[in-house]
């Protein structure tokens, strides 16, 4: 059962999944931190690239289906207009209410 976003524990995740799901590039952005990075399957990326390729150009959207660590731990149904629909976990971390990483990888 998919978690709705108003209801996510942790306020930065939540505002995160909800710029995601609103495409909303500017919104998304003012929630990283300026040297923030990120990891896809354990690899660092490269964040604008990825997030413009992963995200914004091809429509990505976040069913939150389970959240731990407080909220900063999500398991997703992530889908875009490149892969589809796929299990994701997604971790963040939280520095003054912006997020200075995040990881996410097939679960």
């Amino acid at each position: 059962m998919t978690i709705q976003t108003a209801r996510l524990s942790d306020p930065t995740v939540r505002a995160f999944v909800s710029a995601v799901n609103n495409h909303d590039r500017e919104g998304f952005m003012a929630l990283l931190a300026p040297d923030a990075t990120m990891a896809d399957d354990g690899a660092e990326r490269d964040l604008a690239d990825w997030t413009d390729r992963e995200i914004f150009s091809s429509h990505g959207h976040m069913d939150v289906d389970r959240e731990s660590d407080g909220g900063r731990a999500l398991v997703v149904r992530y889908s875009n207009d490149v892969w589809g629909e796929m299990r994701t976990r997604w971790s963040f971390t939280v520095d003054d209410g912006r997020i200075s990483h995040f990881e996410t990888g097939q679960a």
